[in-house]
């Protein structure tokens, strides 16, 4: 079974960190790099029905799109709500890692599955990677339609295809 430090390399091979923004905070969060990992969990946001979700399939490793503290924190008390999910996480075993601009910018990235969820076919990235010589990756993308479409109905696609939040 592979450690934890395994799992995160292959990560880090998908979504490079040197590729996030600079203001990002991705990563490993929490976790031994020694554990054993066999059930990997993705979501958007790390919440504590995430953490909750993770325990009852018994997944050792939770990646989020969005991390869990962008900025600086001077606490992890269980009283607050980021800190009761790290409390719940190091309790039950679980590591967290963050995966968000270098998967955002990623050839494919996020971006692209959101594109791809939607029918739509991606063209170039909004803002491109000044260091990618094929222009492919990036944050955001350019997309289009194969058949032209009233906002209404796309809208309605939109609504159809994506989680409530």
């Amino acid at each position: 079974m592979p450690r934890l430090s395994e799992v995160i390399a292959e990560l880090d091979t998908l979504w490079p960190p040197e590729r996030a923004e600079g203001w990002d905070a991705v990563g490993t969060v929490c976790g031994d790099p020694e554990a054993e990992v066999d059930r990997v969990l993705f979501a958007v946001d790390p919440v504590r029905q995430i953490a909750e979700e993770a325990r009852a399939l018994g997944a050792q490793l939770i990646v989020t799109h969005h991390p869990l503290y962008l900025r600086g924190t001077t606490t992890v008390a269980a009283s607050t709500f980021k800190g009761r999910v790290v409390h719940d996480l190091i309790k039950q075993d679980i590591a967290l890692h963050v995966a968000h601009t270098n998967a955002d910018t990623a050839d494919p990235g996020v971006s692209d599955a959101l594109a791809g969820a939607l029918d739509l076919r991606a063209t170039g990235p909004l803002v491109p990677d000044p260091t990618d010589p094929g222009g492919r990756r990036g944050l955001g993308r350019i997309c289009e339609l194969d058949h032209p479409e009233t906002l209404r109905d796309f809208a309605a696609r939109a609504a159809a295809r994506l989680p409530a939040t």
